[in-house]
């Protein structure tokens, strides 16, 4: 092969670089190979047996020093021209790159004119050289650099697989969950088809309007719960995958908090809770989703009253904030989250408490559920460009410091939400 149609590798994170440079090149007559990091650029390598290396220095998870390393310890790579092209001219980096292995330094943005002609002679067995004081001080520099890279990396591999081993242990605890969140309406279900069953046998076929509407209020509320757990899980695969679909139109906060407060009403009133609504009129229309925020308030205010002791209070309020965005709020009276938790409580599955502590009952003081219903509301805000967090003292179930959970939504999708 001769010079001309040499293959050179060029590795190149910055899609304008690699275009310019593989097109500079090619019109000369020289088959150019690129990747975008270092490990696709050791492989590429490997397979492709390139005349000649180009690399920029500053690269994603693998250096330009790196690479060079790990391909000059590598069978038919000890002679093989590795030249940096980097925009990095900071005091050492070309010492730096030389001690690493490679042959060449060249800088960023290349002269076009110039730059052939340069390759070229590197082709043809050009080096740059090191003093061996030079080589030696910046080989041992190189070596640190090396090490504090590979120590870096062992501590993000180790954040990473604690991680992991958490996932997994949410994982498990959420098939639990869901497992007997399933069982209780099926055996409503399962119990009441029996019921139905017997009452048909034992009247010949004559069954008494009441009793069949009993039955048929049982069979419904256990399919409506069902409902539900399914719902909870497919609004957590579409938040997760990007493909939460927003309806937007002109949104009115008082018809949403008059359906949230329409929700969970009977439920405060049996567990003796207050609900204090605030006064939304005078707050602006916002453009979004109605149902999906409606969804993500409830899921908010579900977890008040999940975590408010019966004879408790919850209130929802609104503010306008900067002529940019409303600030929900929902404050409750409730046995509050301790400050380690707080940043976990938004993931999807997480549960506060042991699992087997949690009750049947999602609305009964500390009940159950699949530790989805925060990260719902998560996604829905994010989607409309929102945010949401939390603040709470610490978990007290004596003291009850509360909790209070700001949804902060723009005034349209389209806006930034303002720092508060």
């Amino acid at each position: 092969m001769t010079e001309k149609g040499a293959r050179i590798l060029y590795i190149e994170d910055d899609h304008a670089s690699r275009r310019l440079v593989e097109r500079v090149l090619t019109s000369r007559g020289y088959e150019v190979l690129v990747a975008t990091e270092g490990l696709e650029g050791i492989n590429l390598a490997r397979e492709q047996k390139p005349q000649l290396i180009l690399m920029d220095i500053n690269l994603p998870n693998m250096d330009g020093r790196e690479i060079t390393t790990r391909l000059r310890s590598l069978p038919n790579f000890s002679n093989v021209p590795i030249v940096a092209l980097t925009a990095n001219i900071s005091a050492g980096s070309r010492e730096l790159a030389l001690a690493a292995g490679c042959t060449g330094f060249m800088t960023k943005p290349i002269d076009v004119a110039t730059f052939p002609a340069d390759v070229e002679r590197f082709l043809q067995g050009k080096q740059d050289k090191l003093t061996a004081d030079e080589r030696n001080e910046h080989l041992e520099k190189h070596a640190q650099n090396l090490v504090e890279s590979l120590e870096k990396k062992v501590r993000e591999l180790r954040a990473v697989n604690k991680r992991l081993l958490e996932l997994d242990s949410l994982k498990s605890d959420f098939i639990v969950l869901v497992s007997h969140e399933l069982r209780t309406p099926l055996t409503l279900v399962s119990g009441y088809s029996h019921l139905l069953a017997e009452q048909v046998a034992n009247k010949n076929g004559l069954v008494q309007a009441q009793s069949i509407a009993g039955i048929a209020e049982g069979l419904q509320s256990g399919v409506a719960r069902m409902q539900d757990v399914i719902n909870e899980i497919i609004s957590v695969v579409r938040i997760s995958s990007g493909t939460l679909d927003l309806s937007l139109g002109p949104v009115r906060l008082t018809k949403v908090v008059h359906d949230v407060q329409k929700t969970y009403g009977d439920i405060c009133r049996k567990r003796n809770l207050t609900l204090d609504i605030g006064d939304f009129s005078e707050l602006p229309l916002i453009q979004g989703d109605g149902r999906r925020i409606q969804s993500a308030v409830e899921h908010v205010v579900g977890n008040a009253v999940k975590y408010t002791p019966d004879g408790g209070r919850i209130s929802l309020s609104g503010h306008y904030v900067l002529d940019k965005a409303i600030d929900i709020i929902v404050q409750d009276t409730g046995i509050g989250i301790p400050l380690e938790e707080q940043r976990h409580i938004f993931e999807q599955f997480y549960t506060l408490g042991a699992i087997q502590h949690h009750s049947t009952s999602k609305s009964a003081f500390q009940g159950g559920g699949l530790g989805l219903g925060l990260a719902i509301a998560k996604g829905i805000v994010e989607a409309h460009n929102g945010r949401i967090w939390v603040e709470s003292e610490r978990r007290d179930p004596q003291a009850l410091p509360g909790s209070t959970f700001h949804i902060l939504l723009p005034l349209s999708p389209s806006d930034e939400v303002p720092d508060l």
